[in-house]
């Protein structure tokens, strides 16, 4: 299994989104500056995350997540995401 993430940092709310088989390993790796290119931006917490078959599917998912269209797609999806984690009101 593979995995597409986004991660949000949490001190400036900055997305980056990936691609990895361990995501909670990797977003340990984030957090602790081992990635160069979310390196100094962190601290790092999971905003969402899809699950493929294999590696070749996540790829093309993470490149359309990063392109113009996949990032208004991304910012729908953060949106439902944040919905259905939160309470409802009455």
């Amino acid at each position: 299994m593979f995995f597409v993430y986004v991660l949000r940092s949490q001190s400036s709310g900055r997305l980056y989104v990936g691609h990895a088989s361990d995501v909670t390993q990797r977003l340990g790796q984030h957090n602790h500056g081992i990635s160069k290119s979310a390196n100094n931006r962190g601290p790092w917490e999971f905003a969402h995350s899809e699950q493929y078959e294999t590696r070749v599917e996540a790829v093309k998912r993470e490149r359309k997540l990063k392109s113009g269209q996949g990032r208004k797609e991304l910012k729908r999806l953060l949106i439902t995401d944040s919905a259905k984690r939160s309470p409802e009101r009455s």
